[in-house]
């Protein structure tokens, strides 16, 4: 009985469970308010991100492109980034914030991003648009290294080291939530009200869930302001709930303006958001109030009457963004299951010195695997190779086919889910998201003896 951490065999990627760096970048910039990013590349490095996330969340997000095409790819392409940019601000009038997000094939090319916005600085924007507030932000973000989780990560940095400027203590606490969804940001809003905790949260996303209008100005995109991006250097402390996401951000503060600072772990399940709360009280000095005692006891009654009966021994496959993984395992081992499979879909060297991981090699008692630089592929190969049985999976919609083709229950976890209705607006996170999580993964695998004609329950009762 172990538990290891190991890199996938196979050379190649196929199904990725990932996208591209880009794309990180993109889904930072749309949670910022006044904000349209430029992707400098072809149409598709914005077309197909734009598409993952209207399926995800059912809505339309502004995201541009500088629309490089074969001549720009042979002989440069920095003059697609300043007709953008021009174009950009002649169309939306309102916009304050620039960034430009590059990818593979511009960084492959050579372009200089970074001269380019000094560039614009010294002229276009002098020129032609003294009178208005223009941020231009250069994004590094080639696609052939990384992936989304750290595009991400970079992108969220690049906003922070731009914006945020020292003044007078503000007494807020800077909470950075990382890839999370909005049902997330409300119910992590919701814990600090609580604790009555004031704070800077990056991104604000719950505003993506946006309404229809009589007159049409409903729109879906964040409402992070600059001046909260600014504010973030004048916070009591930071809490980054992702270390993969949010780590690079969180520790620019606490270096640049010595900020008291705590990374991790991510509040999935009770154990996670016990900790979250400590930290919280830690950097505040709030108390943790009877309300948050008494949502904790409905989460603790609501695992009580499934985790023995209905979960326990359960083997589980979790994939998606690490820390979302992670935080799904160290829940799915609290409440008796088994998560036997992890699957990691980059070669992050950090991995290995993961304290969460380390804890799990070190102590749990059955066979597990954590894969590193893995696929879907690979899911779908080691079951119909029989490598691994399982009860349930757990992931975002790309893997449905290795639940579909070799009959494994699955409930959708993570980005993007285009093929499940409204998850975005429901929590994993907090005592809430413990709930729904243990109650959706009951309830999945009731279904699942529904659908299989399963007459007798299985699940631990008799």
């Amino acid at each position: 009985m172990s538990c290891e951490i190991m890199e996938k065999e196979r050379s190649g990627v196929i199904n990725p469970i990932f996208t591209c760096q880009p794309c990180g970048a993109q889904y930072v910039s749309i949670g910022v308010k006044d904000c349209i990013g430029i992707v400098h590349g072809g149409q598709g490095c914005v077309m197909f991100v734009r598409l993952l996330f209207a399926q995800h969340f059912k809505d339309n997000f502004e995201v541009a492109s500088s629309s490089v095409h074969e001549d720009g790819a042979v002989f440069g392409a920095t003059n697609r980034v300043e007709e953008a940019v021009d174009v950009l601000l002649m169309r939306y009038p309102d916009v304050k914030v620039v960034p430009i997000i590059s990818t593979c094939s511009t960084e492959i090319i050579g372009d200089d991003i970074d001269g380019v916005v000094t560039k614009l600085n010294n002229g276009l924007l002098k020129e032609k648009y003294a009178d208005r507030e223009v941020h231009l932000i250069a994004i590094h973000t080639p696609s052939f290294v990384g992936s989304m989780i750290s595009g991400y990560d970079i992108a969220l940095k690049d906003f922070v080291v731009h914006f945020a400027e020292k003044g007078e203590p503000n007494g807020k606490l800077n909470l950075l939530t990382g890839w999370v969804n909005p049902g997330d940001v409300k119910e992590l809003k919701h814990l600090l009200s609580l604790m009555d905790v004031d704070a800077t949260v990056l991104l604000e996303i719950e505003s993506f869930d946006s309404p229809l209008l009589p007159d049409g100005t409903g729109k879906s995109h964040g409402s992070t302001t600059i001046d909260d991006l600014k504010g973030t250097a004048n916070a009591v402390g930071t809490i980054a709930l992702a270390p993969y996401e949010t780590g690079r951000a969180a520790k620019y503060l606490e270096k640049e303006f010595d900020l008291p600072t705590i990374i991790g772990p991510t509040p999935i399940g009770i154990r996670n958001t016990d900790v979250f709360l400590k930290n919280v009280q830690k950097l505040t000095g709030k108390p943790i109030t009877q309300a948050l005692v008494h949502e904790r006891g409905i989460a603790m009654d609501a695992l009580a009457d499934l985790t023995h009966m209905f979960l326990a021994d359960k083997k589980v496959a979790i994939y998606g963004n690490p820390d979302l993984v992670i935080g799904l395992a160290q829940f799915c081992l609290d409440l008796e299951m088994k998560p036997v499979l992890l699957l990691l879909g980059d070669d992050n060297s950090r991995y290995a010195e993961d304290p969460r991981l380390k804890e799990m090699t070190d102590n749990v008692d059955f066979d597990m695997q954590i894969v590193t630089n893995a696929d879907l592929w690979d899911l779908d190969g080691r079951l119909k190779r029989g490598e691994v049985e399982l009860d349930l999976i757990l992931g975002h919609s790309k893997g449905r086919w290795a639940a579909i083709d070799n009959n494994v229950p699955m409930l959708r976890v993570g980005f993007p889910t285009y093929d499940r209705a409204g998850l975005y607006r429901y929590p994993v996170m907090g005592y809430a998201g413990a709930t729904w999580l243990a109650e959706n993964m009951a309830n999945t695998l009731f279904t699942d003896m529904e659908y299989k004609k399963n007459k007798e329950w299985i699940l631990n009762v008799w």
